[in-house]
């Protein structure tokens, strides 16, 4: 395993990043394609020994059960100081008012919650999963800056928004001296580059690590476009992202399955390799369902591409609609 810091801090994360959205309740929340606990754990257990010791859910996955389930397999198979804990705030976790957002009440509350499911006294990052419309990002940023202050929380980090509003974040605590955001994981793959215009060159700037999700697109750019799964059946979110332009797409996956044939590895493995080449990516989030998924992630690392593949593999982009 390689392991780096996180942006301009201190911390060190292992080069990959294991998203736990996986692993919850099955049936519990938007995701009945969860694993349940006495099949979680394998992988989280896995992703020890090969070395990740970063890990990624958020409250509202499977109704909280991803933190509580990855909680009390982190507990159970590693000591505490050695791993890297990041969770998330923003989506509806209870009906109701003040169950969602990111206001100071709700961010307060949400972090116990959090801390309790876990089964820990703090998370080393703690993310807004969205930018918040009906909230001032400075009522945000100092309830986030109070949970540092507090111990609850090691590093703060943002998800996908447009690269203005982080660099007003960004601008709003170095002005009021709170806490900056470390991090910012965004949607960034072969079939999805948008965040190269704009938001990656920011995070370059500005000495932000980049840890994106959906590396692999959701599976899209690892198997053949009309292959299908039992996943890609229910994911209403994936259905969103990779539809609209489907033809352009298709184009992209195929020159993955191209490269990955001639070089006699497994698609994952290239897709994952072209996001890592990029300097300013910090961290994919990869998940993982089947062994091989923590395998290929891992290889990964290892794989070079030449310049000739990677212009193979970026030639059929065309622009998207930014979506998240």
């Amino acid at each position: 395993m390689q392991y780096t810091k996180l942006g301009k801090t201190g911390l060190d994360i292992s080069r990959l990043c294991l998203g736990c959205m996986t692993y919850g309740i099955p049936g519990r929340g938007t995701h009945p394609w969860t694993l349940d606990e006495e099949a979680s754990r394998p992988f989280l257990r896995r992703a020890l020994d090969l070395g990740i010791n970063f890990f990624d859910t958020a409250n509202t996955y499977s109704d909280g059960t991803s933190e509580e389930i990855v909680g009390r397999a982190l507990r159970d198979f590693a000591k505490r100081d050695e791993i890297v804990v990041a969770t998330k705030v923003f989506f509806p976790w209870r009906k109701g008012p003040n169950g969602s957002g990111l206001s100071r009440k709700a961010i307060l509350t949400a972090i116990d919650g959090s801390l309790t499911r876990l089964g820990m006294d703090y998370v080393d990052l703690y993310q807004i999963h969205r930018w918040d419309n009906q909230t001032p990002i400075e009522e945000t940023l100092e309830a986030l800056h109070d949970l540092i202050k507090a111990g609850k929380v090691r590093y703060i980090g943002a998800s996908s928004m447009y690269a203005w509003q982080f660099a007003k974040a960004l601008y709003l605590a170095d002005r009021h001296g709170w806490t900056r955001f470390a991090s910012m994981q965004n949607h960034y793959n072969l079939i999805v580059r948008e965040e190269e215009r704009e938001m990656l060159p920011l995070c370059a700037a500005e000495g932000i690590g980049v840890i994106p999700w959906s590396p692999l697109a959701r599976g899209r750019l690892t198997r053949d476009w009309e292959e299908t799964t039992s996943r890609a059946e229910t994911d209403q979110v994936s259905k969103r992202l990779y539809t609209k332009t489907a033809e352009a797409d298709r184009c992209v996956t195929e020159s993955v399955a191209a490269v990955a044939a001639k070089r006699g590895v497994p698609r994952a493995q290239v897709a994952l390799a072209w996001v890592l080449r990029n300097p300013v990516v910090t961290a994919p989030i990869v998940g993982a369902s089947k062994p091989q998924h923590l395998e290929d992630a891992v290889a990964a690392l290892s794989l070079a591409l030449t310049s000739e593949e990677i212009t193979a593999l970026e030639d059929n982009y065309i622009p998207h609609t930014i979506q998240w």
